[in-house]
């Protein structure tokens, strides 16, 4: 059985050093520009290569996260940071984009690329179709069970990740855009502001009461008791949340890993001291997922904190030997000479301490002298001690000399960096599309029972859950697409593939897929891309038109003018492009479930209301494992109908009456103003 990697995060320079001196055995750092932690202190070229020199000679490999979605207009600096990681010869990419897979694949294929769990990959299928596309490693998302992980990770036939410690964001990772919608600030560009650690309050509260209490905000996982379990199913590694935390909080993480890896026990106070929301979660991996998992940061754990500092800080102070030398030493009349190697480097020093002869055997007392590698990263794992003529006496200050430059010259040996090879790649221009003479209007439904009788007047298709195919009318079905869920926990994967099984010969339109998985399950079928897919640029649109999607919804994150640049091809012909028109956009799916700070199952009827700290109400609507929390304010761009240039829009209904839906879609077909508080959403905003 191999051992579970410790992955832990790197933020900072001395985050980096305390990672590495602690013991981590991988670390993962941004790259500046093109990583979900904007606020950290990220790498440059420079900077990433002294980062990798540190790290791999000391046997640490580095991920260089270049983890956001990209629009079209960074692409050649994309391309640029992707070079500057292949030159300093870091051991893998974490990435979310198609766009950098593919960047990758085209400019250094021989790097190792990690799906992120940004990818919102979670199940099987998910996994195996990373692998198709030539990722060495899925991190796989943080919401699943010990059977879960462990039913992925024997089939999937590449390398799973999985959090063990640290924060949980309330909504499945890659799927949230609370933050884009209500602050500008986009968590799949890594800027969120964590809403979610606001005031969300699920309590029926009346008209203009705001909410206090933290209904969103989830305790920090920790499984670290569990990781001997994890390494037993063949997990590859134990990744520790945190780049924007401190270097105490890592060394006290990594510490409790090393522990946890063995089955030992470990001071959990301590960790929890480090950081804690009033205490730690399981929830999710023990597949108890229930109130209990929520928690906030008090000021009483801030003080915990600030007092624990100096006992973490000596986790790292000297560093832990753990390269294993192995060292001779050969002493003849004329002076000494240490050779150590590495089993595959090797340095030596010569001594000119005039050997004196020696009363006893000093083989002992020499063998002593050399194994004192502390405060080095070398461990001495054998001895050898040869003398010609002797024995001969040379005093210890000569031979521990001689231990440290003999080191030093194998460490600077270590530190030689190894870049991936890279070929020559010219990116394409940007296109700019122009707005197509006719555009159409596709109308998505939650249920059958909200579809106007005139759903179809005008609309190019209908867009229904797979779950509802048995309402539609065998007339209405080349018309309709079946929408495939975009998180499938549990059973509710297969339960997908039998319906598209069951509906794949019944007439309809094609598949609408949201999530990587679905490429597998649809593969030789008709589909249209959704929004889960986060497409935001033209690179990663044409990727999924060359893995078989016949029209692709640009992510409602991203401008005007980006979206101007998408515009994807197939057989020479254009690929249809659209954008949600109209739409209370789900701003978190989650598995946790906000409604059960208030009450459980049993007496809930699967909808509610968070009020957040402005007296705003959010709406949740649970179903299919998940729940689903809404924007109150709806997007409108009914009125405007040539203001973005793509193929069609879609009118996104959810919480809506059938009564409501039949007249929003009047206003959108007249491309009449909206009635009531509406939003442009980001299309002309954009994110920073």
């Amino acid at each position: 059985m191999s051992k579970i990697e410790i992955l832990a995060p790197v933020g900072s320079e001395e985050m980096l050093r305390a990672a590495v001196f602690s013991g981590a055995d991988a670390v993962y750092l941004g790259f500046s520009g093109f990583n979900a932690r904007t606020g950290a202190g990220n790498f440059d070229a420079d900077s990433l290569k002294e980062a990798v020199r540190l790290c791999h000679a000391r046997g640490v490999a580095v991920h260089v996260a270049l983890n956001t979605t990209v629009y079209g207009g960074e692409l050649a600096g994309l391309a640029d940071a992707v070079r500057a990681v292949a030159a300093s010869g870091a051991d893998a990419v974490i990435c979310q984009d198609l766009a950098v897979a593919k960047l990758i694949g085209d400019i250094a294929p021989q790097l190792p690329r990690h799906g992120s769990t940004q990818m919102s990959v979670h199940t099987l299928q998910g996994a195996l179709e990373l692998k198709e596309l030539g990722f060495a490693r899925v991190v796989l998302a943080r919401e699943l069970s010990l059977p879960e992980v462990e039913h992925i990770t024997k089939h999937c036939g590449i390398e799973t990740e999985c959090f063990v410690h640290g924060a949980l964001c309330m909504c499945v990772s890659g799927q949230c855009y609370m933050s884009a919608f209500l602050g500008g600030r986009s968590g799949n560009r890594g800027s969120c502001a964590g809403p979610c650690r606001l005031p969300f309050e699920a309590n029926a509260l009346p008209e203009g009461k705001p909410g206090r209490l933290h209904h969103l905000s989830l305790k920090d996982n920790s499984v670290i008791d569990k990781l001997d379990k994890l390494q037993a199913i063949g997990v590859a590694s134990a990744k520790i949340e945190g780049r924007l935390r401190t270097p105490e909080y890592v060394a006290a993480a990594v510490n409790a890993c090393l522990a946890g890896r063995e089955g030992r026990a470990y001071d959990r106070d301590l960790l929890k001291n480090a950081f804690s929301r009033s205490g730690f979660t399981s929830g999710y991996l023990d597949g108890k997922i229930d109130g209990t998992m929520f928690g906030v940061r008090s000021e009483a754990d801030a003080e915990l904190t600030k007092k624990t500092l100096p006992a973490l800080r000596e986790l790292y102070r000297r560093e832990r030997s753990r390269v294993p030398v192995e060292m001779k030493i050969e002493i003849e009349e004329g002076g000494e000479k240490l050779t150590v190697t590495d089993g595959t480097n090797k340095a030596f020093a010569y001594g000119d301490a005039e050997p004196q002869p020696a009363r006893t055997d000093p083989t002992e007392s020499l063998s002593r002298s050399l194994s004192k590698t502390g405060g080095t990263p070398f461990s001495a794992e054998k001895i050898d001690v040869e003398m010609d003529g002797g024995p001969w006496f040379v005093p210890g200050s000569a031979i521990n000399e001689l231990r440290r430059e003999a080191l030093d010259a194998l460490l600077k040996k270590r530190e030689t960096l190894r870049p991936w090879p890279v070929n020559e790649v010219e990116l394409p221009p940007l296109p700019l599309r122009t707005l197509p003479p006719h555009r159409t209007l596709r109308v998505r439904f939650e249920r059958w029972e909200q579809v106007p009788e005139q759903a179809l007047s005008g609309v190019e298709y209908l867009i229904l859950p797979i779950a509802q195919a048995d309402r539609v009318p065998r007339e209405w079905r080349e018309k309709t697409l079946l929408e495939l869920p975009r998180v499938m926990f549990g059973a509710l994967e297969e339960d997908t593939a039998r319906r598209i099984a069951a509906t794949q010969d019944a007439g309809f339109a094609g598949y609408e897929v949201s999530n990587i998985a679905h490429l597998r399950l649809c593969r030789g079928l008709p589909m249209t891309g959704g929004f889960g897919l986060n497409v935001t640029n033209n690179l990663a649109a044409q990727y999924y038109a060359d893995l078989g999607l016949r029209s692709v919804l640009i992510l409602p994150e991203v401008k005007d003018s980006d979206i101007s640049t998408i515009a994807p091809t197939r057989d020479g012909k254009p690929v249809p492009t659209g954008v949600i028109t109209y739409g209370h956009m789900p701003l978190m799916v989650t598995r946790a479930c906000p409604l059960q700070n208030i009450h459980d199952c049993a007496h809930c009827d699967k909808t509610g209301l968070l009020t957040d700290r402005k007296a705003k109400k959010f709406p949740v609507r649970c179903g299919l494992g998940v729940r689903t929390i809404y924007n109150p304010v709806p997007i409108y761009m009914g009125d405007k109908p040539g203001a973005l240039t793509v193929d069609y829009g879609v009118a996104y209904f959810t919480l809506e009456s059938r009564e409501e839906a039949a007249a929003i879609l009047d206003s959108i077909r007249q491309h009449a103003p909206f009635e009531g508080e509406f939003t442009r959403g980001l299309y002309f905003k954009g994110t920073n």
